[in-house]
């Protein structure tokens, strides 16, 4: 059988709580308000209330699932037809409701009641000698008067009392198709829940995989380019080769060990940002005027890692030419519950240079959404001389 999680376990308790207090309602309601207790021992009553009990989780556990939801309907139609013959032929409420009106005729007519002398050949009605009807001096037997009240009314023999001609259980019947409608739409439920669990579970692991994918593709581009300018001071014998590799070095550390998580703390991106801003000072020299300012205090805070070094790494790949002097600004403003970031830079790249540029900022922008979905806003600018980025988070 299926697991039930809490809540649907108490959902099911609660409704067969319900369920067992319909017969004690109804038949005490029928029958002068008598104790409820004598029918609470009675096996008519157990019966009657297992016999529908089965029935719901032998639909929504087995028929539904093994025979409706794999189409085989003709399967299905046929064992529902079997248990609405063993209904309509068992009569389950008719039994439960003449066994609890013998047990209270027997409680009302002891043994014992008639009085003693009385001719044992008298029968209720008549006389064996005389032949006309005699009237009991007093009354009918109870028995008798159950009789007379309804001719149909009978003692069961058994546990079940097979259905008899004329004679149609219609409670027992309507309960029978409110229990097999009320599984079906159960286990309707239930699979609808399922699938729609499995899809939000794919989906997430969608965009967790689109995440590994993005800095999978950010990580080697950002490390190669680096590598390309300490190369190039090698060549020229920089004296400040060694410092390059040292900051390298601590970029690379970061990127292995912190940006596997999907937030880093807000302090060790900056410090990311920092090495790099230098070894890029390191490759350009006096030439180029590179202007980091960080407002606020990034203590505690967290962010996604990687999210402005590809605004900062465009900065530097197309805002810097040798015709003129390099002027680039990256503000960074922290507040208690924002984080501000802007870059500026000027256009120097080709057309062709500045779409393969697009590439970066297009995973930059899933990672967004994946990541601060409806709390993040940014916006770029290109007037064509001058690129500037704004980019506000909520966190």
């Amino acid at each position: 059988m299926q697991q039930f999680k809490a809540p649907t376990f108490i959902i099911h308790i609660a409704g067969w709580l319900l369920f067992l207090t319909f017969p004690l309602l109804f038949i005490n309601n029928e029958q002068s308000g008598q104790s409820s207790f004598l029918l609470l021992a009675s096996p008519y009553y157990w019966l009657f209330c297992l016999t529908y009990m089965l029935m719901f989780y032998f639909n929504a556990l087995v028929l539904v699932p093994k025979l409706m939801f794999k189409k085989r309907y003709l399967l299905y139609v046929a064992v529902v037809l079997g248990l609405f013959s063993f209904v309509y032929y068992a009569q389950p409420y008719d039994n439960l409701l003449g066994h609890n009106k013998s047990v209270l005729a027997d409680l009302k007519a002891p043994a014992d009641s008639q009085p003693k002398g009385l001719n044992q050949s008298l029968q209720p009605g008549r006389d064996s000698a005389m032949g006309p009807k005699v009237e009991m001096p007093f009354g009918p037997l109870p028995n008798e008067d159950l009789r007379m009240q309804d001719p149909n009314l009978k003692k069961p023999n058994g546990l079940l009392d097979l259905h008899q001609p004329m004679n149609i259980d219609v409670i027992s019947l309507f309960i029978f198709f409110m229990i097999m409608g009320l599984s079906i739409a159960t286990s309707t439920v239930q699979r609808w829940q399922t699938a729609e669990s499995k899809v939000v579970k794919a989906e997430a692991e969608k965009a967790t995989a689109e995440l590994s994918f993005l800095k999978a593709q950010i990580n080697p581009h950002f490390l190669f380019n680096t590598l390309n300018n300490i190369y190039t001071q090698s060549v020229i014998n920089s004296e400040h080769t060694s410092e390059s590799i040292m900051k390298l070095s601590n970029i690379m550390r970061y990127v292995t060990d912190d940006v596997t998580q999907d937030f880093v703390m807000l302090k060790d991106e900056i410090d990311c940002v920092r090495d790099y801003i230098e070894l890029q000072r390191l490759r350009l020299g006096a030439d180029a005027e590179i202007n980091f300012n960080v407002q606020g205090k990034p203590e505690g805070r967290k962010i996604a890692p990687l999210i402005f070094m590809t605004f900062i790494e465009n900065a530097f790949k197309y805002g810097v030419t040798k015709k003129e002097k390099t002027v680039i600004n990256i503000n960074l403003s922290i507040n208690a519950e924002k984080i501000d970031f802007s870059c500026q830079n000027k256009i120097y790249a080709h057309k062709s240079n500045l779409e393969r540029s697009g590439i970066g900022i297009a995973n930059t922008r899933q990672r967004l959404t994946h990541l601060y979905p409806h709390q993040h806003n940014l916006t770029m600018k290109n007037t064509g001389e001058m690129f500037t980025v704004n980019l506000c988070v909520n966190c």
